[in-house]
């Protein structure tokens, strides 16, 4: 974890990019056990140790968000697509798509307000690069 942050904190990103990058990590790693319990449930038959390493990170800081509501749910999953897209396989935002959605409904049958922000949520993108986000049903397997 130290390697990460002194990663992050080497890089030419802006003051408030490198603070939130870290807060990020630091509150995905200190809910890892919540995160990777959860995806196990959503993921079926899929053994989560299995699932490629970036998918599988990308799920945990997208279930981190869900968990903490540092973001509204739609947006979590949006950015976690966006991840994907850059970072894993063609087929993985689909993939991750579909676990994020059941993480979310899962979170929001617990918890009725899960799509109010908290004061230091994660910023918003620009809403007109953001994708429809579906059901669990289009999950793959």
């Amino acid at each position: 974890m130290d390697l990460v942050i002194q990663f992050v904190t080497d890089s030419r990103e802006p003051a408030g990019t490198i603070e939130l990058a870290e807060k990020m990590l630091a509150g995905s790693y200190a809910c890892l056990t919540a995160s990777d319990e959860m995806l196990t449930k959503h993921t079926r038959d899929w053994n989560l140790q299995r699932l490629a390493l970036v998918d599988r990170n990308i799920l945990r800081l997208g279930t981190w968000e869900l968990l903490t509501h540092q973001s509204p749910s739609k947006v979590a999953i949006v950015e976690a697509i966006r991840l994907a897209k850059e970072f894993s396989t063609a087929e993985s935002p689909r993939f991750i798509n579909g676990v994020l959605d059941a993480v979310a409904k899962d979170i929001s049958h617990k918890s009725p307000s899960q799509d109010q922000p908290v004061e230091d949520s994660v910023p918003q993108s620009d809403p007109s690069d953001e994708q429809e986000v579906s059901s669990s049903d289009e999950m793959l397997p």
